[in-house]
């Protein structure tokens, strides 16, 4: 591996969108998390998924943009805990962003939905493995400056370290890469199958009035679907891409758009969950916006919801279920379930 480049200035221009980015990500976790607590009928297993993200997500922002602000120059204490910190938060919410695309998959595709024990396992890899990495590199001092050469002010693996390229690995771009692939592949194969599921319902149309009410709600979902991972990688691509050029040498990882875009991509996470699973979703925003309001429809039930982690059938005959796309029901396998 090429020598250490020289450390990338980041500029007051450049540090301020990213903190902004930070601050929208903050509050968008923190409203996804809201709405989990203000709102049990939406308890849904997937919700409930995307309940840990959040809090991973939340964290991340947080170290993030104390890196930021403070715009380390060299390895210290705080930058070693600000580091250990985005490491954890940054790594569990791969694990988490996967293991939703996984639980909806086996929901979907497989018809099997997960029982406890699985869910444990989410927990145990999706927590465990991060803190164990992450608690490996403190030790180790792996954790520490870098130059801004793979961040943007904040403190990650310290390029000073000989087996750097490893812990870069370990504490990040190897789940990063990983997430590239799984992701696209996980919400293809579950488009795919609800494709299918919307062909062979179209042979009984004729015979089911109620059917042609599908179609909005699963508009919905396959948008949310192509979004996701799209998402993800618009996101994450800047990242690898300065990772990518760090290791080859090349002075082009200074480039202040590429630190900009790098910057909101590794931070703006939780504003786009947010904005996907929040602000897109219309029987969320309708309560958000009544609870706003102070509306008493914001105490009305959910539409067409059972008691949390119940399952049941959609129903087909209500304006207000058709943006529930994603929730996923347990002792059938609806058309569309959901996050």
């Amino acid at each position: 591996m090429p020598s250490p480049l020289p450390p990338t200035p980041v500029l007051l221009a450049e540090r301020v969108p990213v903190l902004l980015s930070c601050a929208l990500s903050c509050a968008g976790s923190a409203l996804l998390l809201c709405s989990q607590a203000l709102w049990p009928e939406l308890r849904t297993r997937p919700r409930q998924l995307l309940l840990h993200l959040s809090l991973a997500d939340l964290l991340s922002a947080l170290s993030y943009f104390y890196g930021v602000l403070r715009d380390f120059q060299g390895t210290s204490w705080d930058c070693v805990l600000q580091g250990a910190l985005s490491t954890f938060a940054n790594t569990s919410s791969f694990f988490w962003t996967m293991a939703i695309a996984l639980y909806l998959y086996l929901s979907i595709v497989r018809g099997s939905p997960a029982g406890q024990g699985l869910l444990w396992g989410f927990h145990a890899v999706s927590w465990g493995v991060p803190l164990a990495i992450t608690v490996a590199a403190v030790a180790l001092r792996k954790i520490g400056y870098d130059a801004s050469n793979v961040s943007v002010g904040w403190c990650w693996v310290n390029l000073d370290a000989e087996d750097r390229l490893l812990w870069m690995l370990l504490a990040g771009k190897l789940w990063e890469i990983l997430a590239y692939v799984t992701l696209p592949v996980l919400y293809l194969l579950i488009r795919k199958h609800i494709n299918r599921a919307h062909a062979a319902l179209s042979e009984y149309r004729p015979i089911l009035p109620a059917a042609p009410a599908l179609q909005p709600r699963a508009s919905v979902a396959d948008k949310k679907l192509i979004l996701i991972p799209l998402i993800f990688i618009f996101l994450r691509i800047w990242s690898t891409v300065r990772f990518v050029l760090t290791l080859c040498d090349s002075p082009a990882v200074q480039n202040p758009v590429l630190v900009v875009l790098h910057g909101i991509g590794n931070t703006f996470q939780g504003g786009a969950n947010c904005i996907l699973f929040v602000l897109c979703t219309r029987a969320v925003r309708a309560r958000l916006l009544a609870l706003l309001c102070c509306s008493p429809s914001a105490e009305l039930p959910w539409p067409g919801q059972g008691p949390p982690g119940s399952w049941q059938h959609p129903q087909t005959h209500r304006d207000g279920d058709k943006d529930k796309d994603l929730d996923v029901p347990g002792q059938t396998k609806p058309l569309l379930p959901s996050t």
